[in-house]
């Protein structure tokens, strides 16, 4: 058995009238994530973590922004196919752990859904948490919001 890491990062700027899905779970928010997709940063992050770690290039490659077909797209629907592709690869969930990067919305009162979410999607152990920058930067003036994620994977 062979086990490999990878890691994700994505970010989208905040704005009006855009509806906010982070973690596949829709937050009441007067901003949302600009995106060709749902811009759910969380999702995209956790994507690029296991195609990094199967060795499949990046959720961009995938489903790139110039392909109408995404436009608006479920992010959870994006992420579950991604997996699709690492199970066909050889492997599969250990687990992973994502970290959303901004100063609002707060996190804790949703943070258990994303879980059960993201968890669900994967079939697998999929932790969520969240920090800010102290203000610093793109995401401590809240002009967007970024999210990492790493996910270790095992051959099957």
């Amino acid at each position: 058995m062979s086990f490999r890491i990878g890691i994700g990062v994505d970010a989208h700027a905040l704005e009006a009238g855009v509806p906010l899905v982070l973690g596949g779970v829709r937050i009441e928010h007067p901003r949302g994530l600009a995106g060709h997709s749902d811009g759910d940063v969380l999702a995209h992050a956790l994507a690029d973590a296991l195609l990094g770690a199967a060795g499949l290039g990046d959720i961009g490659g995938l489903f790139p922004s110039s392909d109408e077909r995404y436009l608006g797209a479920d992010s959870i629907e994006l992420l579950r196919e991604a997996y699709r592709r690492v199970r066909e690869g050889g492997w599969k969930l250990v687990n992973a752990d994502c970290v959303l990067v901004g100063e609002e919305p707060k996190v804790a009162p949703y943070r258990e859904e994303m879980r059960r979410v993201l968890s669900e999607a994967l079939g697998g152990d999929v932790n969520v948490r969240a920090t800010t920058t102290d203000r610093l930067g793109f995401t401590g003036r809240g002009e967007g919001l970024a999210a990492h994620a790493v996910a270790l994977l095992e051959s099957t």
